[in-house]
C-alpha cells in the first residue's frame, strides 16, 4: 500500500513538473506575440514594456540632373549596457576604453569616464548614455574597433542608437523651395508639400524601461519595420539656381532693397528651372525666409507688366493696330476725381500704340481700355479670366497665393482705368510669369511644375507630365502683335539698357507704388518679366525687387539688369540656343597649310620649309593669306573681353587664346580649327563654353 502511494506521488510530481515546464515554454514562445494585441498592449503599458514608433528614413530630394538637394544622414548616440561584459574582459578593457573616450570627446578625463561606467556597472544599470554628442558613420566604424566595443552589443554591451538628420549638400541653395518639416509636421516648401511621400511609413517596436528611466528596444518578432520614404525629383537646375540667387543677392545689396525673387521657367514644359527668394532679416542680411514668388505674402499689384493683358483684351475685342495712334497729352490725365500720370515730364503727346507700350504710357493704356470697355467691364474681365489670371495655378507647393480682384459690384469709375495698367488687384509673380510664358509658347499656357517624378530607388512611382492650363489665351494675330510689342520694349523702349547683339529678348518692365495703410507710399515694387531668345523662346523669367533705395527706383534700372545677367549666363552655357556658324574657307587649295597662329612660330616654319612669304609684321597673332603665291601676314584681332577668331589655328594656340579669356573649351576632331561655336568678336563671358571643330 505504501509502495502504491509512493508511486502515485511520484507520478503526480512528474505530471506537475511537465505541466509547469510546458507552460513556461509556451509562455516564452507566445508572450511577445501576445503583447502585440490590444489586450496585451495594456499589460505592456502597465509594466516596464512599451510600444514606441521607429521613424522611417526620409526620402531624398533631387535636382533635374540627379544632384542631391536634401537627404537624411545617419548619426549615432553612443550608449552601452555596462553589465553585459564578463568580469575578466571588462577589467582588461575599461582603462583603454575610458582613455579613448576621453581623447575622442575631449569633455571628460579618462578617470571620469572610467568612474561613470564603473558606477553604472556596480548599480546594475543596463543603459548608460556614454556621451550625448552624436557621431557620424565613419566615427562609428572607428569606435567599433575600440576595446570592449569591438565585442559588440551582446558581449561588450555597446549600443549605437541611430539618429537621422536632414542634410542639404548645396547648403542654402534653393533653401526655401526645398523647405523644411518640423516635429509637428508643419513646415514649408517641398519638404512640407510632399511630406506624405517623403516621410515613408513609420514602424514600431517593443521597448523596455531600464535603470535610470531610459528606454531600450527589445528586438525580435515584435518589431514592425519602417518603410523608407519615396524620393522626389524636381525640375530645378542647380547651376541656374546658383546664377539666379547670386545675381539677385548682388542687386538687392546694391539697391539696398527689402526683398526680391527670381523665377526661371522652361517655355514648352512649364518646368521651373530656378526659384530664388531673398528677404532682409532683422540682422540686415538677406536670406530665404519666405517664398515671395508663390505665397500669399507675395501677392502685389503688378504695375505695368499687366499692360500686356490689357493690350491682348483690346486686340481681341477691337480692330486696333500697332500703327494706330493715341493722344497722351502732357502726361497728366484726369479720370473722374483721380489723376493718372506718365513717367516722362511733359508727356509723350500723340504716339502709336506700339510706341505707347514700348514707353510704358499709363495714360495710353488707361484711355484705350476705358474707351472700349468702360460700358462693358465684365467683358474685359472675361478676357482676363481667359488668360488664366483670375484663378490659382494649382501649383505643386502648398500655400499658393490666391489672386485678389475686386468684386464688380464694388467697382467705381476709376477701377477699370487703374486696373488697365496694373493697380487695384493683386497676383503673385508666378502668375505673371505663367501668363508671359504662354505668350512665348504660342499662346499655350502651361501649369508651372516643380516636381517631375516620385521614385523608390530606380522604380517610378508617379510621374508628373506637363499640363496645359489654357490651350490658347488669344488669337494668332493678337499673339503676333503683342510679341512684336514686347520685343520693342527691349529694342527701343524702357528696357533698351538690356538690349544685346547676341540674342533678342522680349519683355516688359513694371514699377508700382506700394500701398500702405490705404495710401500709396513712395516705395516701389519693380519688376521685369519676359522670355529669350525672342525669335525662338526657350526660357521665360521674372525678376521682382521690392523697395529699392537710391536714385534708380524703376523696373528698367533695378529688375531688368538682373534678368539680363541671368539670361546671358543661361545663353552662354546652352549651345542649343546659339545660331549655327559657317566659316568661309581661308586657304586656297593646293597651297601648304599655313593659316593662322603665333607670328614668330609661323614665320620660322615658313622659313624652314622654304615657303615664299612677305615681310613679317609686328603682331603676335596673325592670319595667313595667299598673295601672288606668297604668304601675306594680316593682324588677327584679340580685343580685350571679346571672343578671338581662332579658325585655322592649331588647338594649342586656340586653347591659349580662349582660356585666357576665361572661356572653357570643348573640341572634336583632329587638326586645325574649322569652326567655333561662339562668333568672333562677341563678348567673352567667363565660364561659358565654346566648342571647336577640328579638321
Amino acid at each position: 500500500m505504501k509502495i502504491k502511494q509512493s508511486m502515485l506521488l511520484r507520478v503526480r510530481i512528474a505530471f506537475l513538473f511537465v505541466f509547469i515546464f510546458g507552460a513556461a515554454i509556451i509562455y516564452r514562445i507566445f508572450d511577445l506575440q501576445m503583447l502585440q494585441g490590444s489586450k496585451w498592449r495594456k499589460v505592456a503599458a502597465a509594466t516596464s514594456l512599451q510600444y514606441r514608433t521607429i521613424k522611417a528614413t526620409r526620402g531624398n530630394i533631387y535636382s533635374d540632373n540627379g544632384s542631391l538637394l536634401a537627404t537624411s544622414l545617419p548619426f549615432y548616440r553612443v550608449c552601452m549596457d555596462p553589465t553585459i561584459a564578463k568580469e575578466e574582459l571588462y577589467k582588461q578593457s575599461i582603462d583603454s576604453l575610458a582613455l579613448m573616450l576621453s581623447r575622442f570627446f575631449g569633455d571628460r578625463s579618462k578617470e571620469e569616464y572610467k568612474r561613470r561606467i564603473n558606477d553604472a556597472r556596480r548599480s546594475k544599470r543596463q543603459y548608460l548614455i556614454v556621451n550625448r554628442l552624436q557621431i557620424g558613420y565613419q566615427d562609428k566604424k572607428k569606435m567599433e574597433k575600440w576595446p570592449l566595443f569591438r565585442e559588440g552589443k551582446y558581449k561588450g554591451g555597446v549600443i549605437f542608437e541611430k539618429v537621422e538628420k536632414r542634410f542639404k549638400p548645396f547648403s542654402t541653395l534653393a533653401n526655401r523651395t526645398v523647405g523644411y518639416i518640423n516635429e509637428s509636421e508643419s513646415g514649408a516648401g517641398l519638404e512640407y508639400s510632399f511630406n506624405e511621400q517623403l516621410r515613408g511609413k513609420h514602424g514600431e517596436a517593443l521597448f523596455r524601461r531600464v535603470a535610470g528611466g531610459s528606454w531600450q528596444p527589445v528586438f525580435g518578432e515584435t518589431e514592425k519595420r519602417p518603410v523608407e520614404g519615396l524620393d522626389i525629383f524636381t525640375t530645378l537646375d542647380v547651376n541656374l539656381q546658383d546664377v539666379a540667387e547670386s545675381s539677385l543677392l548682388r542687386h538687392l545689396q546694391y539697391h539696398n532693397a527689402d526683398r526680391g525673387c527670381v523665377v526661371v521657367m522652361e517655355v514648352k514644359t512649364g518646368h521651373i528651372k530656378a526659384m530664388a527668394n531673398l528677404s532682409r532679416n532683422a540682422a540686415g542680411y538677406y536670406a530665404e525666409s519666405y517664398n515671395l514668388a508663390v505665397g500669399q505674402h507675395g501677392l502685389r499689384e503688378p504695375g505695368s507688366t499687366f499692360k500686356l493683358a490689357s493690350m491682348i483684351a483690346l486686340f481681341e475685342d477691337t480692330n486696333i493696330k500697332l500703327t494706330d495712334t493715341v493722344d497722351t497729352g502732357n502726361g497728366i490725365q484726369r479720370f473722374y476725381k483721380e489723376v493718372i500720370r506718365d513717367h516722362k515730364p511733359g508727356g509723350y503727346g500723340k504716339i502709336t500704340i506700339e510706341e505707347a507700350f514700348a514707353k510704358s504710357s499709363n495714360i495710353a493704356v488707361a484711355k484705350l481700355v476705358d474707351a472700349h470697355f468702360g460700358l462693358k467691364p465684365q467683358r474685359f474681365m472675361d478676357y482676363i479670366r481667359q488668360m488664366g489670371l483670375t484663378e490659382p495655378l494649382g501649383f505643386q507647393l502648398k500655400g499658393e497665393g490666391l489672386p485678389k480682384f475686386p468684386p464688380q459690384q464694388k467697382w467705381s469709375g476709376i477701377t477699370l482705368p487703374w486696373m488697365a495698367y496694373g493697380y487695384g488687384f493683386e497676383i503673385t509673380p508666378l502668375q505673371t510669369l505663367s501668363f508671359y510664358n504662354a505668350v512665348a509658347n504660342d499662346g499655350k499656357m502651361m501649369r508651372p511644375m516643380l516636381v517631375s517624378s516620385i521614385r523608390r530607388a530606380d522604380k517610378l512611382e508617379q510621374e508628373f507630365l506637363p499640363q496645359v492650363m489654357q490651350e490658347k489665351i488669344c488669337s494668332a494675330q493678337t499673339l503676333e502683335s503683342v510679341r512684336k510689342m514686347l520685343e520693342g520694349v527691349v529694342e527701343h523702349g524702357t528696357a533698351n539698357n538690356i538690349r544685346n547683339s547676341h540674342y533678342p529678348i522680349a519683355g516688359k518692365t513694371g514699377t508700382a507704388q506700394t500701398l500702405e495703410n490705404g495710401r500709396y507710399a513712395k516705395k516701389y515694387y519693380t519688376s521685369f518679366v519676359g522670355y529669350f531668345p525672342a525669335d525662338r523662346p526657350k526660357y521665360s523669367a521674372i525678376v521682382v525687387i521690392d523697395n529699392p533705395k537710391g536714385y534708380n527706383q524703376y523696373g528698367s534700372d533695378v529688375a531688368a539688369p538682373v534678368f539680363k545677367e541671368i539670361a546671358d549666363k543661361v545663353y552662354a552655357r546652352d549651345l542649343e540656343m546659339h545660331p549655327p556658324y559657317y566659316p568661309v574657307p581661308m586657304v586656297e587649295p593646293g597651297f601648304p597649310v599655313v593659316q593662322s597662329g603665333y607670328m614668330p612660330e609661323l614665320f620660322e616654319i615658313s622659313k624652314q620649309f622654304g615657303l615664299a612669304y612677305k615681310t613679317p609684321i609686328a603682331e603676335d597673332w596673325v592670319k595667313a593669306q595667299i598673295d601672288s603665291a606668297a604668304i601675306d601676314w594680316k593682324p588677327r584681332s584679340t580685343e580685350v573681353g571679346r571672343i578671338p577668331d581662332v579658325r585655322g589655328m592649331t588647338l594649342r594656340d586656340a586653347l591659349f587664346l580662349l582660356e585666357n579669356k576665361g572661356v572653357e573649351v570643348r573640341f572634336t576632331g583632329h587638326g586645325r580649327v574649322l569652326r567655333q561655336s561662339q562668333e568672333p568678336g562677341s563678348r567673352a563671358l567667363k565660364g561659358s563654353y565654346i566648342t571647336l571643330t577640328l579638321g
